[in-house]
C-alpha cells in the first residue's frame, strides 16, 4: 500500500461525510503555519545582523531574505503545491509539508552559516505553499455555501491571532538567543496525529460518486477577477506596515515603542475587518464589499499621506487596516466557489501566488512610482487613486449584476 494511500485512507468515511469542527480545528491550526512563517523570525533581525555582519559577504541582502525569502518560494512553488494536491491528494501533502515545515524550520537554529540558513528558509516557504494551498483547497471540497464562508473567514482570523501570540512569544524568546525561536517549529509535529486521524480526502472518496456541483465548469473571468483582486490589494495592503515607520521617523517619531504600536493597532484594524466580513458580505454581497474594502484601502493610504501627528497616522492605519482584513477572506471565496472538486488545488494555488507576489513586490511598486513622482508621499497618494478608481469600478460591476438579477426575476415570474 502506498503512503499517499494509507494516509488518505486512515479515516474512510463515505463520499458524502459531513464535515464538522474537528475538520475546521484542524485546518485553522493547519492554516495559522503560514504566519508562523515569517512572524517569529522578524523580531530577531537585529540578532541575525550581529551574529553575521561582521564575518558574512552580502549579509545587508542576505539577513533580511531569512524573513522575506519564504514569501518568495511560496509564490512561486504554490502553483506547483496546487497540482500536486489535485494529482496526489490534498490530506497526504499536507500531512509531508507539516512534517518537512517542522524539520525545515528548525534547521537554522543548527546552522552557523547564513547563506546555508536562508537557502534552508527558502525551502522551508516551499513546505508553506503546500500547507497554505492543501488547507484552502480542503475548506472548500469539506464544507460549501455559508459553512465554506465561515470557515474561510475563521482561517483569516485565526492567523491573524496566532500570527500576533507567536510575534510576542518569537521575540521574547529571541531575547535570549536568536537559535530558540527556530525551535517553536517542531510545534506542528504535534498536530500531525490529528491530520491523520481527523482529515480526510474528498477526491478519493467522491471519485466515483461525484455530484453535478463537483464536476461544475470553472468560471475564469471569476477566477481571473478574484487574482487580480488579491494581487493588487495585497500591494495596497503592506504599503502602511512597510511605508508607515519611514513616515513616522520623517515626522520626528522614533519610538520603536510607538512604531511598534502603530503596527499592533494596524493588526487589530485588519482582524476587526474580518469579523465583520460576514455581516458586511450579507448585506452588500461580493462585489459591495470589493467596493468597500478598496475604498477603505484608498481612504487610509490618502489619510497617511496627510498625516502631520502620531494620533493622524494611528487613524490611517486603522482605517486602512478595516479595508486589508476585509480583503483575503472576499477574494477567496469567489475563487473557491468557481472551482470544481478537480481544479481546486491548482486554482487555490494560483490565488496563493498572487497573494504573496503582491506582498513581495509592494515595496518595488512603491519604489517605481516614486521613480516618477519623486517622493514617498506622493507615490502613496498615487496608489490611493488607483485603488479608488478600482473600486469604481467593482460599483459599477455590482450595480450590472443586480440589474440582471432584477431583469432575471422579472422574466421568471412574468
Amino acid at each position: 500500500m502506498s503512503l499517499e494511500h494509507s494516509l488518505a485512507g486512515a479515516v474512510a468515511p463515505n463520499s458524502r461525510q459531513a464535515s464538522g469542527r474537528r475538520e475546521g480545528v484542524v485546518l485553522m491550526l493547519g492554516s495559522s503555519l503560514t504566519i508562523m512563517g515569517a512572524v517569529m523570525v522578524a523580531p530577531m533581525l537585529p540578532k541575525l545582523a550581529a551574529e553575521f555582519g561582521p564575518t558574512s559577504a552580502h549579509a545587508e541582502l542576505l539577513v533580511p531574505l531569512a524573513v522575506t525569502g519564504p514569501a518568495l518560494a511560496i509564490a512561486l512553488c504554490a502553483p506547483l503545491a496546487g497540482w500536486l494536491a489535485d494529482r496526489v491528494g490534498r490530506k497526504a501533502l499536507l500531512i509531508i509539508a507539516t512534517v518537512l515545515y517542522a524539520v525545515l524550520g528548525m534547521i537554522p537554529a543548527l546552522l552557523n552559516d547564513l547563506t546555508a540558513i536562508v537557502g534552508v528558509r527558502l525551502l522551508f516557504g516551499c513546505t508553506e505553499a503546500a500547507i497554505m494551498t492543501c488547507c484552502a483547497t480542503l475548506i472548500a471540497d469539506y464544507w460549501r455555501g455559508e459553512a465554506r464562508m465561515r470557515y474561510v473567514n475563521l482561517q483569516v482570523v485565526t492567523i491573524g491571532l496566532v500570527g500576533a501570540l507567536f510575534f510576542v512569544v518569537g521575540g521574547a524568546l529571541g531575547e535570549q538567543s536568536w537559535r530558540l525561536p527556530f525551535y517553536l517549529y517542531l510545534l506542528p509535529l504535534l498536530l500531525v496525529p490529528a491530520m491523520i486521524r481527523v482529515l480526510w480526502e474528498p477526491v478519493r472518496e467522491r471519485a466515483e460518486t461525484a455530484a453535478d456541483e463537483d464536476n461544475q465548469q470553472v468560471s475564469i473571468p471569476t477566477l481571473v477577477s478574484g487574482y487580480l483582486l488579491i494581487l493588487g490589494g495585497m500591494i495596497l495592503s503592506l504599503i502602511v506596515p512597510v511605508q508607515t515607520p519611514v513616515l513616522l521617523v520623517e515626522l520626528g517619531i522614533t519610538s520603536s515603542t510607538l512604531i511598534g504600536l502603530s503596527a499592533g493597532l494596524g493588526l487589530l484594524a485588519t482582524l476587526g475587518g474580518s469579523l465583520i466580513w460576514p455581516l458586511l458580505r450579507r448585506g452588500m454581497g461580493i462585489a459591495g464589499c470589493n467596493v468597500a474594502l478598496l475604498t477603505l484601502l484608498a481612504l487610509g493610504l490618502w489619510l497617511l499621506t496627510r498625516a502631520q501627528s502620531y494620533n493622524e497616522v494611528l487613524l490611517a492605519v486603522s482605517v486602512h487596516g478595516l479595508g486589508a482584513g476585509l480583503l483575503v477572506p472576499n477574494a477567496m471565496a469567489p475563487v473557491m466557489n468557481a472551482l470544481n472538486i478537480n481544479t481546486r488545488g491548482r486554482g487555490l494555488g494560483l490565488f496563493t501566488a498572487c497573494l504573496y507576489i503582491g506582498q513581495f513586490v509592494s515595496p518595488l511598486v512603491v519604489a517605481l512610482v516614486g521613480a516618477f513622482t519623486g517622493d514617498l508621499r506622493a507615490s502613496i497618494h498615487w496608489l490611493a487613486l488607483a485603488s479608488l478608481l478600482a473600486a469604481s469600478l467593482w460599483l459599477v460591476t455590482g450595480l450590472i449584476q443586480r440589474k440582471r438579477s432584477a431583469g432575471l426575476l422579472i422574466s421568471t415570474h412574468s
